[in-house]
C-alpha cells in the first residue's frame, strides 16, 4: 500500500466520520433537530431520510463504494444544508458554519469529479 492510498483512505475516513456521526446523532435524539427543522419550515419528515443519507452515503464513503456517486450527494447535501440552514451572513457562527459546509461539499466535489481515484 502506497503512501498516497493511505493518505487518500484516512481522509475519507475522516469526511465520511462527519456523516456517519451526525447521522446516528440524529436516529439517538431527533428532538433538537426535529425543532431545527422547524424553525427553518423544512418538513419533518425528512429527517429520516438525511439520517440515512448521512450514515448510508458516510459508510459507503468510509468503505470506497461507488465514491463518485456517495461524495457527489454528500456534495450537494452540504451545499443546501449551507443554504437553507446558514444563510445568516451577518451571525458569525452562521457564517463560520456556511463556509465550514460550502468547504466540504468542495472536498466530496472534488473527490467525486476525480472518480475516487488518487
Amino acid at each position: 500500500m502506497t503512501i498516497t492510498l493511505i493518505v487518500a483512505t484516512v481522509g475519507r475516513a475522516m469526511l465520511a466520520g462527519v456523516f456517519v456521526l451526525a447521522g446516528i446523532a440524529k436516529m439517538l435524539g431527533p428532538a433538537p433537530f426535529l425543532t431545527h427543522m422547524d424553525q427553518f419550515s423544512v418538513p419533518r419528515v425528512l429527517l429520516p431520510m438525511v439520517t440515512a443519507l448521512e450514515i448510508g452515503a458516510g459508510a459507503a464513503l468510509f468503505i470506497g463504494w461507488h465514491i463518485p456517486v456517495v461524495a457527489g450527494l454528500l456534495s450537494a447535501f452540504c451545499v443546501a444544508t449551507a443554504i437553507v440552514f446558514h444563510r445568516q451572513l451577518g451571525d458569525r457562527v452562521e457564517r463560520s458554519q456556511f463556509f465550514k459546509d460550502l468547504a466540504l461539499a468542495g472536498a466530496l466535489a472534488a473527490l467525486a469529479a476525480a472518480g475516487g481515484s488518487v
